[in-house]
This record gives structure tokens, sequence and C-alpha cells, in this order.
């Protein structure tokens, strides 16, 4: 009975370092089998994210190929491929990372009972986390409302030691069936941008590795006096493979915690940044409701609109008319990324300004981001609106232009990003023109248009809402 195989059922967690769900398979001593389903929850993911997951899954499975294994790819419900797999290869035991996202956590329910109910032994392990978002409480045992006192009650906790990849994966005699992942067609829903979109992205763990490496070397002295500003590299980067778990964040805050040691001032701030994504996933675990609609019910009846009219499609297209958004906008439509701050303004110029639902900018942002989460874009998008758990909205009314002012003084961001009205356009900038829907009928020489909001009356109406809506 020992040696019948082990599977890994491999979700976000594209990595074999740090991995603790896979070790508890090695460590039986049995051939494991590692396999991938995607299922109606993947199916779902949005253009961007779906390519992203496409190319971390071919790393992944090149590099189980160099230690004796190989992936399994399956397409469909995920109990139904998960017997399949293991009738076919006598394996008893199915090691995964538990999910959080309610979503997930019901699939996951099924698919325990289904396999239980077969005999078989479903061993679920830590997610991709740090701490379990159900096991942090308060002194009166209640979950974290605010993230300071989070922070301050998770920065003491220990945190296992970073763990090597294994050297060999053992497989098993006779090789299941497998879709071939090509003819998913997982980029399907980028088009044309596929290609441009791919360039900006950095794929696998090895690479992940080499990104921290390189940030904790050269760049996180200098993280929390410089991070605000877009023009500058001063991020890690690291958003996008932390999302798909090819670096675990177990690597990253021991190398944050060498960093404090060594004296560097930025860590400390880089290290926050980690636990607010813990934090999200706190919340989302706590209070599901997160994820789908208002985190505070009081909300639900905020004017705001659910129309996508011409204006929505102005701030998905960066033609709002107000710089620092638009240039912003294109970041996100060419590399699939968005600097943190300018993810704010972005958020609190469409929730705000054009006073429009944080669910029209929770869904663009899904379909855009390669580094998507699904806490963190819910709680992101709420923390800006004020609907979320921070109770602060009027000081969320972001002007653009003191942004720009404070943060892009020069305008080299933005000259980066838009290209119209420039003789010389950057190549990024040009390249928005290529990835974006021919339906736009947008060019690189097409004249930079007027705001479509008179900002100060946009603010105060904003204001006046929001008021009204605190009494």
């Amino acid at each position: 009975m020992q040696h019948k195989p082990a599977i890994w059922w491999i979700r976000r967690d594209l990595r074999l370092a740090d991995n603790p769900n896979l070790m508890r398979a090695i460590q039986r001593g049995r051939p494991v089998i590692p396999v991938y389903v995607l299922d109606e929850r993947e199916e779902a993911l949005g253009a961007a994210a779906s390519l992203r997951l496409m190319l971390g899954l071919k790393t992944l499975a090149k590099t189980l190929e160099s230690k004796g294994s190989y992936l399994i790819f399956r397409r469909g419900d995920a109990l139904t491929h998960l017997r399949a797999v293991a009738q076919h290869s006598g394996a008893d035991t199915v090691c995964a990372a538990r999910a959080f996202d309610p979503a997930d956590i019901q699939r996951d329910t099924r698919v325990t009972d289904g396999l239980r109910g077969d005999g078989m032994q479903m061993d679920w392990g830590p997610g991709n986390l740090l701490f379990d978002p159900l096991g942090v409480q308060t002194g009166a045992g209640q979950y974290y409302r605010v993230y300071t006192p989070y922070w301050r009650a998770v920065r003491g906790l220990e945190v296992p030691d970073p763990v090597a990849a294994p050297g060999k994966i053992a497989s098993p005699d006779g090789r299941a069936p497998s879709d071939s992942i090509d003819a998913w067609h997982m980029d399907a829903a980028m088009n044309r941008g596929t290609a441009i979109l791919t360039q900006h992205c950095v794929v696998g763990e090895e690479s992940a590795l080499d990104r921290l490496h390189h940030f904790t070397e050269e760049k996180i002295a200098a993280y929390a006096a410089d991070r605000d500003f877009p023009a500058v590299d001063a991020t890690s980067g690291l958003s996008e493979n932390l999302a798909w778990g090819e670096i675990s964040p177990i690597r990253l805050w021991h190398a944050g915690q060498r960093a404090m040691a060594q004296g560097r001032p930025g860590a400390e701030t880089f290290l926050k940044e980690v636990v607010w994504r813990e934090f999200a996933y706190h919340l989302a675990a706590n209070t599901p409701q997160i994820m789908t609609g208002n985190w505070r019910d009081k909300w639900d009846s905020f004017p705001w609109s659910t129309e996508e009219d011409e204006q929505v499609l102005a701030w998905k297209q960066g033609r709002t008319g107000v710089d620092l958004v638009d240039a912003a906008m294109r970041e996100l439509y060419v590399t699939g990324r968005m600097h943190n701050r300018l993810r704010m303004l972005t958020a609190s110029f469409l929730t705000k300004h054009m006073m429009k639902h944080w669910k029209i900018g929770l869904d663009w942002f899904a379909d855009c981001l390669i580094d998507w989460d699904p806490a963190s874009n819910a709680m992101g998008w709420q923390w800006v609106a004020g609907s979320g758990p921070d109770a602060a909205p009027f000081f969320r009314i972001f002007s653009p232009f003191r942004q720009q002012e404070r943060f892009d003084p020069k305008s080299a961001y933005v000259a980066h990003w838009l290209a119209e009205g420039q003789r010389t356009p950057s190549a990024q900038a040009l390249a928005f023109f290529e990835a974006c829907p021919r339906s736009w009928d947008m060019r690189a020489d097409d004249l930079r248009p007027l705001p479509i909001l008179d900002l100060k009356a946009a603010r105060q109406r904003a204001l006046d809402a929001y008021s009204q809506n605190s009494q």
C-alpha cells in the first residue's frame, strides 16, 4: 500500500521549492503524479490571467521533466479527472494546497467528499500563504478588520524555513492519458495581444528566484523611498510570480527578514506589502462576501452607476483625457501589470470621479492582469471605493493632477505610455495600438482627448454622495 502513487493536484503552486504539498507526497516514499485540471473555475479566468497561467504551466512541465517526472493535463470536472487518473494509476491519495476563495472551497468540498467516498485520502496542505487565514485572531477570538493590528499580530509569528526543490521525483509506471495544453488555446481571448503581453511576462520558478535575488541585492534598500514613483524601477515585480505560486511567500518573508537584519531601510516596507496580501485572504476566509459584494452592506444602496457607457470605455482605453490615469490604463493593457499607486488612482477615478461601481473595475482588472489575485483584487477595489474594511473614503479621492505633480513631476511615466501628441513615442506606447481591439479604432497619431469630466465638480459630487451615505 505504501508504494501506491500519490497525485499532486496542482493549483496556484507552480513551483517545486517550498511546496509542502508536493513534499508530503514525496516523503511518503511513493511515486508522484503531478496533475493539472482546467476546470470550470480556471476556465473563468480573464484573458491575461489565462495566458499567463498557460505560460506558467508549460514552464513547470519542463521543470518536472528535468526531475524525471511529467505533468498530466486534463480539462473538465476536477473530481471526474482526479478519479480517472487514480483509477489508471492505482493512486489512493491526492495532495493539494487549500484554497480560500469561497467558490474554490465549494468545489474542493465536493472533490473531497467524492474521493473519500471512493476510499481515497484527500490530503489538504497549506495554501500559498504565510499564515492560516482562519487561525490569526484577536485577543477576543475575532478576525482582524483593520490591516495595521493584523500586521502587528503576525509580524512576530514563526514562519517555516525555505525548503529546496527535490532533486528527483519518482514517477509510476504507465503514464495516464494527458491532453495537450496547446490544444486548449488558453491564450485565445488575448487575440492579437498575445505576442505583446508575453514579452512582459517573467515566467517560472527559476526566473522568480532571480527576480527576488536582484531585488534584495539592488533595490530593497530604496524601496520605501522610491516605490511610489511609477517611472522608477523600484519594485520587485514579484506579484506575477507570487500570484501563480512560482515563488512562495515564505521565500519572500525570509529574504525580507535578512535584509532587515542587514539594516536595509526598505525591507520592513516590503514585508508589510507581503502581509497586505495575507490580510486580503484573512478577510476572504472570514468574510467571504468581500469577493462578490460590498464588505459593508450599508454601501448596497450607494448610488454607483453600473452602466458601462462611453465614459467607462474611455477609462478602459486610456482616453479619459487625464494623463496619469490614461498612462496607467495603457500600461495595464500592454504589460498586464500596473504600478500599485496607479491602481489606487485609477480605481479612485472610476469609483469617485466617475461614480461607477467598483465591480466594473474589478472585472476589467481581472481580465487584464497577469498578476490577478482574487482576494487582493477584491480587497483593493473595495478599499479604494470605501465599501471595504477601512472606513476612510473621503481621504481617497485622489487628485490625478496632484498625484502627477508628486510622483511623476517630469511626466516621464506619462510620456513613456501615451503616444498621442508625441513626435517619437516609445515602443511600449506604440505597442498599445498593436494590442488593443481593432474595433476601438485607435491610432497613435490621434489627438489627445479632452477630459471627460470636470474634475472639480466630479470630486464635489462624490464628496456629497459619500457624506450622505455616512449619515
